[in-house]
């Protein structure tokens, strides 16, 4: 369960499951296919992605959006980048199957236990949040969290779902 602390504007979050990635690994040096009366040599290089379960799935109330990014230590403990630099969660995620993930490239062979501190998350409002909201937010922005056991929305099916219509 993620803990909003007292200090700091943002939410830590954690693996949920150890997670092993490849360091990246370059081909041998071959002639261009696209020109081949060209001299220029090029190098393929093929780099590991992999989302990390987070082991949390959260429903925000309309008119707010989550927005998922690396701790500062990510890279320089483990090698990881974000691949879609921030990860925006709208109000309509909240399905059972629609746990929160951390989409990264590995730039180093690593392995990173579960339980570790990855990313950090912050709910703020979206373009949609109505006037009241506003206000509301504007008076008192606490963030609470609350444990339940299950989900009432309909899973919209992963990562790149925005378009994916709830029925």
């Amino acid at each position: 369960m993620p803990e909003v602390y007292k200090v700091g504007d943002w939410i830590d979050l954690f693996t949920a499951e150890d997670i092993t990635l490849k360091a990246p690994y370059a081909h041998k040096l071959h002639k261009r296919k696209d020109k081949p009366n060209s001299s220029e040599n090029i190098r393929d290089v093929d780099f590991f992605s992999t989302l990390i379960p987070l082991g949390v799935r959260i429903k925000m109330p309309k008119g707010y959006e989550g927005i998922l990014v690396p701790r500062s230590s990510a890279f320089l403990k483990h090698g990881l980048l974000q691949t879609n630099s921030i990860g925006i969660i709208d109000n309509l995620y909240y399905g059972e199957d629609d746990e929160w993930k951390l989409p990264v490239v590995a730039t180093q062979e690593v392995t990173i236990p579960k339980g570790t501190r990855l990313c950090q998350f912050r709910i703020q409002l979206s373009q949609k949040a109505t006037f009241l909201q506003k206000l509301q937010w504007l008076f008192s922005s606490k963030v609470t969290l609350k444990q339940v056991d299950s989900l009432d929305g309909k899973s919209r099916g992963g990562f790149g779902s925005t378009d994916t219509p709830q029925q």
